[in-house]
């Protein structure tokens, strides 16, 4: 019974929300009917990634090849990551909330796009032990206060119910933006050697199951080094689950 009336207060309370604050589509800021939900018409906008996929990077196929198989950017680059996927192609569509949450404190967007990642990674989920977010270096999280990616892992943590561990991995050198690289080889080396697992943290690691979540996975360049960091440590698998991402040539995708 008591149940019953807290949940019915609950329900009581977000009504008055809503009422002296509307909700907004998290694209458009059109009004919908529900928090964290995008209107019909951004919602037809955007593209999620649910047909075939490379089996190591997450790329989408145009046709289905069937069975594992693997992009000719993974043939010639193989990953040191086990498995990425991505919620949604990054894109004119998708670019706005991302780019919104990133660099405009959106923090709000943060629940809907966990909700997403919750449902596109359960796969991933099913066989990871621990979450870890893609660190943000200790300069730039101070310039920007919040790492995204983090957030969004917190989102997914509650969700899955499945612990986080935000300090398993940090960035130790602070590289250029990774947008200005001209191409996928100058990524790479732009973040080789870019991250380690501190030593007071190598048990949480040693032997697991890694998730680690990024908001938006280009070339692959940042999770990969990430992975190799998390593996020296001596974690067993790291598989990859990203809000969006970049969809180019099979040749640049890692």
């Amino acid at each position: 019974m008591s149940i019953l009336i807290e949940s019915g207060w609950k329900g009581y309370g977000r009504g008055i929300l809503n009422f002296l604050y509307p909700p907004v589509c998290i694209a458009c800021r059109d009004y919908v009917s529900e928090t964290g939900n995008l209107c019909p018409e951004c919602w037809r906008t955007l593209h999620f990634l649910d047909g075939p996929v490379c089996a190591a990077c997450g790329l989408p196929f145009e046709i289905d090849p069937g069975g594992e198989t693997m992009c000719a950017g993974c043939h010639t680059h193989p990953p040191s990551f086990d498995k990425a996927l991505a919620v949604l192609r990054y894109d004119d569509a998708s670019r706005k909330p991302i780019l919104a949450l990133k660099h405009s404190d959106r923090l709000d967007l943060v629940p809907a796009f966990g909700r997403w990642l919750d449902r596109a990674g359960r796969e991933l989920l099913a066989q990871s032990d621990l979450i870890v977010p893609v660190p943000l270096h200790r300069f730039r999280l101070w310039k920007r206060r919040y790492n995204q990616s983090a957030e969004l892992a917190r989102a997914l943590s509650r969700l899955g119910s499945l612990p986080i561990d935000p300090f398993a991995l940090r960035r130790i050198r602070s590289t250029p933006s990774q947008g200005k690289m001209p191409s996928a080889s100058a990524r790479r080396r732009n973040v080789r050697g870019a991250f380690a697992v501190p030593e007071k943290r190598r048990s949480a690691v040693d032997g697991k199951a890694i998730l680690l979540v990024d908001d938006v996975l280009t070339t692959g360049a940042t999770a990969n080094a990430c992975a190799k960091a998390l593996k020296r440590a001596g974690a067993e698998k790291v598989f990859v689950l990203a809000l969006a991402r970049v969809v180019r040539p099979l040749a640049d995708t890692i």
